[in-house]
């Protein structure tokens, strides 16, 4: 049977696993060891010129890194996969590969605030150069790609505003100008998207979120062309030492074999959430890329099999009304996360964003009234009854 034929979910469980010749193990095996036995000096030589044929010391890999790594990459159609201890340490690890002193950066202009922060504060630092810019105006990102630029980095939808960029233009533009594509591809996961057949050169992802669904690991993947995963991992991994451990990789692929499943729940009921609040007398706004009248929806059909579970809105009533909200809810929880099996809900200004000023929050939209809201699997009933009842509360709280 040809694995690489089969469906999404078939994948996720079978691709990329290899069973214990050993002890023929259904799971994986937890390789839970911080160093290798090797045969002889020669082979230690061997291997330290190339990690990626075996094993010496977990900070460089581990087979369980491996599997998850592999198993990623097979999911978003790359040549290879790596494995991380945290979506940050995807993102930066990935970044410093690809850039030197004088180089220049052009990202989107709404990002994960850590992700700024990282780019604009630590990065300058070491002489790299940043251009914030709209990436669904096209010009404009050609405008600001100078001789330098070796990467344009997006992500799509972009935290927490979903705002939707097309990956095939982009990729195009930066394509002429000699830059790399890096896309942070969180909010959507394998299932929905898949940045590398649309012409991105790097996809990431924090497996903390959709990936794992559970709420109960920290981890990162990146995934690229073998000739970079090669870079990434030696000497930037080996160096920066972002790595994952071989218990948080097994706990990421044991989430991935339900991520069919609950990607499918996560877009039905976060369609459903995103109709009811946008009828919500409380609610002025709705970013989902779902709706008709979200700016960038045609470019969301285009290139994502499905909308996602994750939503942001704006109170009328600003601040006052989002806390009054989140200090209301029961069933759904007040957490800073995304991509669990259960509903999470935020403030973005004062909680993922609170590192931006309160002035480059306003001149991207992040308003002071905006909750983002990760759409659970649970029924739909009762999410939107703990909405409902919770909105009714909020009113009463800021009468």
């Amino acid at each position: 049977m040809d694995k690489k034929k089969m469906g999404f979910g078939s994948k996720a469980i079978h691709l990329g696993q290899e069973h214990d010749p050993r002890t023929g193990a259904h799971n994986s095996p937890i390789y839970q060891t911080s160093t290798f036995v090797l045969d002889n000096v020669d082979e230690a030589i061997r291997l330290n010129k190339d990690q990626e044929i075996g094993y010496t010391y977990t900070r460089f890999r581990s087979p369980s890194e491996a599997e998850l790594g592999k198993k990623v990459a097979l999911l978003e159609n790359g040549e290879a996969g790596i494995a991380l201890g945290s979506g940050l340490g995807a993102i930066s690890t990935a970044i410093m590969t690809l850039v030197k002193g004088g180089d220049h950066i052009v990202a989107s202009d709404v990002l994960y605030g850590c992700t700024l922060t990282f780019i604009d504060d630590i990065l300058s630092d070491y002489g790299v150069e940043l251009t914030l810019v709209d990436t669904t105006d096209y010009d404009a990102v050609r405008e600001a790609i100078q001789p330098n630029t070796k990467i344009v980095y997006l992500e799509t939808p972009c935290n927490p505003i979903l705002r939707i960029t097309d990956i095939e233009r982009i990729s195009e533009i930066a394509h002429e100008h000699g830059a790399k594509v890096l896309v942070d591809s969180t909010f959507a996961s394998p299932y929905i998207q898949n940045p590398l057949d649309l012409g991105a050169d790097v996809v990431i992802h924090s497996a903390t979120k959709y990936l794992s669904g559970h709420g109960n690991v920290v981890a990162g993947v990146i995934v690229g062309t073998e000739e970079f995963i090669r870079k990434v991992r030696m000497p930037h991994l080996q160096t920066l030492g972002a790595v994952i451990s071989p218990f948080d990789a097994w706990l990421v692929m044991q989430g991935m074999k339900t991520l069919e499943l609950r990607m499918e729940r996560h877009c039905e009921n976060g369609m459903k959430v995103a109709e009811y609040l946008n009828d919500h007398p409380a609610v002025e706004k709705v970013y989902y890329p779902g709706l008709p009248e979200h700016p960038q929806h045609d470019i969301a059909k285009k290139q994502m099999n499905g909308f996602g579970g994750m939503i942001s809105f704006d109170l009328k009533d600003g601040f006052e009304a989002g806390k009054a909200l989140m200090n209301s809810v029961e069933m759904i929880s007040l957490a800073t996360s995304l991509g669990n099996v259960d509903s999470l809900i935020q403030h973005s200004p004062s909680m993922s964003h609170f590192d931006m000023t309160p002035e480059e929050r306003a001149a991207v939209g992040i308003n002071e009234g905006q909750v983002r809201l990760s759409v659970g699997v649970e029924n739909i009933e009762d999410i939107l009854a703990d909405l409902e009842a919770s909105l009714a509360k909020m009113e009463e709280l800021i009468k």
